[in-house]
């Protein structure tokens, strides 16, 4: 089993514009009308944050690219796709 690497960070943070770019919350604010959301982003040390979208039907996972073009054809090791309903709020408004 996978030690939990966390430590109780949340999957999206409170400050995620700060962590996103530009282009990046461009897109998010556009394909929110589409139901995709922020799941989660990854923040690896010394390396670019990965933000995951979620489709609305929590089927479709997605890394949302520096240049804000949305890449669902990326390899995630994903435990879990079911869309948080906190985050909708947090991300279409």
């Amino acid at each position: 089993m996978d030690k939990e690497r966390r430590n109780g960070m949340k999957p999206v943070p409170e400050n995620f514009e700060e962590l996103l770019n530009e282009a990046q919350l461009r897109t998010l604010r556009s394909i929110g009308r589409f139901g995709w959301q922020l799941h989660f982003i990854r923040q690896p040390l010394f390396q670019e944050v990965v933000p995951v979208l979620i489709s609305r039907e929590g089927d479709k996972c997605a890394v949302l690219e520096a240049n804000g073009s949305i890449n669902e054809r990326v390899d995630l090791d994903i435990r879990d796709c079911t869309p948080a309903p906190e985050l909708m709020k947090k991300t279409t408004g």
